[in-house]
C-alpha cells in the first residue's frame, strides 16, 4: 500500500518528540541568526548563517541522540570540513575536481577525528562553490561565521533538550550499573557486538553503547513475554 511510504523510518519515533523537534529547530536557529548578526559579518559581504547549518539542525533536534549529532561532530566537523574546502580550492583550479575532493576529503579527516556529520559535507562544498567573498575571506570563513553558527547551535539545543527532558550531549539512557546488571542478565557481552558488527559490514547511525543497550533490554522483554511477566517497570519518558 502507498501509505506505507510515509511511516516513521526512525526506530522509536513519535510525533510528540517530532514536535518538539520542530519547536526546538525553529527556535533555536532563528536565535542563532540573532546571535550570530550581531558580529561584523554582513560588512564582509558574507551570510550570517551558512546554508549547512539547517542541515545540522535537522540532526541535532530530529535525532540528538545520534553519534552524528554530538556537539564535537557539529562544531568539529563544519569547521574542519570548511578548512578542507578552502585548501582544495587554493590547491585545484578545477571547479568539479576541486567539489569532488574538498567532499571526499572532508568526509576522510571527520572520520579520522571522530567528528563525521554530514552537513560537513555541504560546508566543504560552500568553500569551493561560494560567493567571491567566501573565497575573499579564505581559512577565516571556517570560524566566521561557520565555526560561530556552529558553537552557537549546538550552546542553544543543548539548553534546549536540557529543558525539553532530553539528553545532549547524548548519554545512555540508563545508568551505566543498571544497564551493565541488564546485559548480564540478557546474557549479551560486549565482543558479542562487535563480531555483529564486523559480520555486517556496514555502518549504523547509532551509538555501540545503545546499540548493546537496546539488544539486551529486547532479549529481556522476549525472557519475560516466555515466561508473561515483565522484567522491569517501563521507563516513563
Amino acid at each position: 500500500m502507498p501509505y506505507r511510504f510515509f511511516k516513521p523510518i526512525l526506530a522509536g519515533a513519535q510525533l510528540p518528540g517530532r514536535i518538539i523537534a520542530c519547536i526546538g529547530a525553529a527556535i533555536c536557529v532563528a536565535l542563532t541568526i540573532i546571535v550570530c548578526s550581531q558580529l561584523p559579518l554582513a560588512s564582509n559581504d558574507l551570510p550570517v548563517i551558512v546554508a549547512p547549518l539547517g542541515a545540522s539542525a535537522v540532526l541535532v533536534f530530529a535525532v540528538p541522540s545520534s553519534p552524528l549529532a554530538q556537539p564535537w561532530s557539529v562544531v568539529g566537523g563544519n569547521i574542519l570540513s570548511t578548512l578542507v574546502g578552502v585548501a582544495v580550492h587554493r590547491l585545484v583550479p578545477n571547479v568539479e575536481l576541486a567539489s569532488g575532493l574538498a567532499v571526499g576529503g572532508a568526509i576522510l579527516l571527520m572520520s579520522l577525528l571522530r567528528c563525521l556529520h554530514p552537513p560537513g559535507g555541504a560546508a566543504a562544498l560552500t568553500a569551493v562553490i561560494g560567493s567571491d567573498s567566501i573565497h575573499a575571506a579564505g581559512y577565516g570563513f571556517a570560524f566566521a561565521p561557520v565555526g560561530i553558527n556552529s558553537i552557537a547551535l549546538v550552546s542553544l539545543a543543548m539548553l534546549f533538550h536540557r529543558i525539553s527532558g532530553h539528553s545532549y550531549p547524548h548519554q545512555p539512557a540508563l545508568p551505566p550499573q543498571v544497564a551493565r546488571a541488564e546485559q548480564a542478565a540478557a546474557g549479551f557481552h560486549a565482543e558479542d557486538i562487535d563480531r555483529a558488527l564486523e559480520d555486517m559490514h556496514e555502518s549504523f547511525d547509532i551509538a555501540r553503547e545503545d546499540l548493546d543497550l537496546l539488544l539486551s533490554r529486547a532479549e529481556l522483554h522476549a525472557k519475560a513475554r516466555m515466561t508473561a511477566s515483565p522484567p522491569f517497570p517501563a521507563r516513563s519518558p
